[in-house]
């Protein structure tokens, strides 16, 4: 903050309440993982965009960095006991990331998409956790290989 020249009082002047400063920081935190995404998506070619997220959300690099990081995989244990106010906020992003991420999926309906698009984002989202709390690399790798075999296999073949 001293590089800014703010004090802390100052800072937290811009903002209603600390809850409105954890909503603010979580929402921008999806959208630069989403910006990320979208252009991982973006170089894929026409057809293989799902692979390639799941690919890059499945990485040793994405597990390894839960501050630059999707922020439910950093967070989801703790976002329950969030506040209401902030909850309401992650759940709009959380939505909007899941109808961006249901156009790539497979299924015969929006609803049918939405629901694989919910079933993959919570597999994978799990399947970082569990590899972030394993402190052996190999078994990191194995729980990540694992899933994204299993996902591939499911949504893309």
């Amino acid at each position: 903050m001293s590089e800014l020249d703010l004090t802390h009082g100052g800072f937290y002047k811009h903002f209603a309440s600390k809850q409105q400063l954890l909503a603010e920081a979580i929402v921008r935190g999806f959208e630069e993982t989403e910006a990320d995404f979208m252009k991982a998506v973006s170089d894929a070619p026409s057809g293989s965009e799902l692979r390639m997220i799941i690919d890059h959300y499945l990485s040793l690099d994405h597990c390894a960095n839960p501050g630059g990081g999707c922020p439910v995989a950093a967070l989801a244990s703790e976002m329950a006991r969030y506040p209401r106010a902030v909850r309401l906020e992650i759940n709009k992003a959380m939505r909007k990331r899941t109808s961006k991420l249901a156009r790539f999926l497979p299924g015969k309906t929006d609803e049918e998409r939405e629901r694989n698009a919910l079933v993959l984002m919570s597999g994978m989202i799990g399947a970082v956790n569990l590899a972030r709390a394993t402190v052996d690399l190999e078994r990191r790798k194995a729980i990540l290989d694992a899933a994204r075999a299993f996902y591939l296999n499911a949504f893309c073949s």
